[in-house]
């Protein structure tokens, strides 16, 4: 029988960012600090909440920074290249440089926003970049100076991004990971979620009207840019969490009809991950057993096949 704790199954709708929060055009400072202030109280809640479905939920939201990432970094992986590198590998085999990438947004995701040297040096390994030990150790300083200091949170994301920035020009992608990191500190959310760099080439973190130049960070307008890039990120994260709670209780709704042996083991994947391979074995499944397993929640229409593929498939919610 496939048991979960109560407080983490509510069926309740997620919350949303208020439609005027989202509004566009000409906004003032004022203004564009005031809808992000209303877009992180929506998330506030669900950063906060235990739900059955939140690990798929983070996992998803960093495949999407992960994916920007490439981007940012100048390769060509998109979502669904990054899944195949993360998932389809042996057990304890090299991701390879995308999909080390991807294991970096999973780490910000799934541990608490703390940096440590041992951790940053772990992430910058894992980005593909090199800092010596000292300045890892100055840059933890700073993240704990700017995540307890009384700026509000989303400027303190904006100075630690552009700290990293001005010191070394070449680790944007380490400023963007850091600057969800000081955001979840200031904001005291249990585990950070990875936001930002899903948003470095969207329309708020461009200048002038229609999508111009990509604004970095230390730039001019970059803080307000930065609260723009929230509001659009809280907003498409609490749309992908309203998304995974409808699937999720269908998911749960048809788990009393599935009869494989090790069909609760899948269940908690499918919600706790982003993807589950559909030739998962376990000590309850055998690879056929898994994939006629699979077979019966897609005829249930309770998951997904992620990777489009009739053979090394992927599933989830």
């Amino acid at each position: 029988m496939i048991r979960l704790d109560p407080a983490t199954a509510s069926s309740s709708a997620p919350p949303t960012v208020p439609a005027w929060a989202l509004a566009t055009g000409t906004l003032s400072d004022t203004d564009a600090a005031f809808q992000t202030g209303a877009a992180l109280g929506a998330l506030d809640v669900l950063a906060r909440t235990r739900t059955s479905w939140a690990g798929a939920w983070r996992q998803r939201l960093a495949l999407r920074c992960a994916a920007a990432s490439m981007r940012l970094a100048g390769r060509s992986e998109d979502e669904a290249a990054l899944r195949d590198a993360w998932y389809l590998r042996p057990a304890g085999a090299d991701p390879g440089p995308a999909g080390s990438i991807f294991g970096a947004w999973l780490q910000l995701a799934l541990q608490p926003p703390v940096a440590t040297a041992d951790r940053l040096a772990k992430i910058v390994e894992l980005v593909g970049l090199h800092w010596d030990g000292a300045a890892l150790a100055a840059l933890c300083v700073e993240v704990t100076t700017l995540a307890g200091s009384q700026r509000p949170a989303p400027f303190a994301a904006a100075a630690i991004a552009t700290h990293v920035v001005t010191v070394r020009p070449d680790c944007e992608l380490l400023a963007w990971w850091l600057a969800d990191l000081v955001l979840a500190q200031s904001l005291r959310w249990p585990q950070p979620l990875p936001l930002l760099t899903a948003q470095v080439f969207a329309p708020a973190l461009r200048a002038g009207v229609g999508g111009g130049r990509r604004i970095r960070p230390g730039e001019k307008s970059f803080e307000r840019a930065v609260c723009l890039a929230l509001v659009t990120a809280a907003a498409d994260s609490c749309r992908l969490a309203a998304e995974l709670s409808r699937r999720a209780e269908k998911l749960l709704a048809v788990a009393p009809k599935l009869r494989a042996k090790g069909a609760g083991d899948v269940i908690f994947l499918l919600l706790s991950e982003d993807a589950v391979s559909g030739s998962l074995t376990t000590k309850n499944l055998s690879r056929f057993a898994s994939r006629r397993l699979f077979e019966r929640l897609q005829q249930l229409e309770a998951v997904r096949e992620l990777s489009g593929r009739p053979t090394f498939r992927l599933f989830g919610l």
